[in-house]
């Protein structure tokens, strides 16, 4: 790949992991204000007219199972830990945007950290979606170290 053709890969990814980061407040500011009996009815409605379809619909089942055992704490956790990774999402891409070298460091290092848990994770769940974000946040990965290596180089000239 060119250049030109990194920078505006790694800009995609950076903006692509902002607008993550910003659904992923959003979802744990919903999450902080729904109940676990709201949720499960809401979900049961939705997967409602599929299930009349398909009763062993692999999707709405998968779905409808995995709300059925939340409690308030849970959700709790899972708000907490959506506002709190997608506020560091949010703050590491801003300092980007704005070129400052640390915060290159901590994407790096935040996205490592969430590869190997994604890894984890997979070996529990085997779901093709983990492998594909982990795909991607390697490639992340790869473009902000590209990113910074270019933008010290730049900075030892000037």
């Amino acid at each position: 790949m060119s250049a030109s053709r990194l920078d505006k890969a790694f800009e995609v990814g950076i903006l692509i992991k902002g607008v993550g980061g910003l659904l992923e407040v959003a979802g744990g500011i919903l999450l902080l204000w729904v109940k676990p009996g709201d949720l499960n009815h809401l979900v049961a409605s939705l997967t409602q007219s599929e299930l009349a379809e398909d009763p062993r619909d692999f999707i709405a089942t998968h779905i409808l199972h995995r709300t059925q055992g939340l409690s308030a704490g849970s959700l709790l956790c899972a708000a907490v830990y959506l506002l709190s990774h997608g506020i560091v999402k949010i703050v590491l891409v801003w300092e980007i945007l704005h070129h400052r070298f640390w915060a290159y460091s901590g994407l790096i290092y935040l996205t490592v950290g969430f590869m190997i848990y994604q890894v984890y994770r997979f070996t529990y769940s085997h779901a093709v979606s983990l492998v594909l974000l982990t795909v991607f946040d390697a490639l992340i990965v790869y473009l902000t170290v590209a990113e910074l290596r270019k933008r010290r180089s730049s900075a030892v000239r000037a």
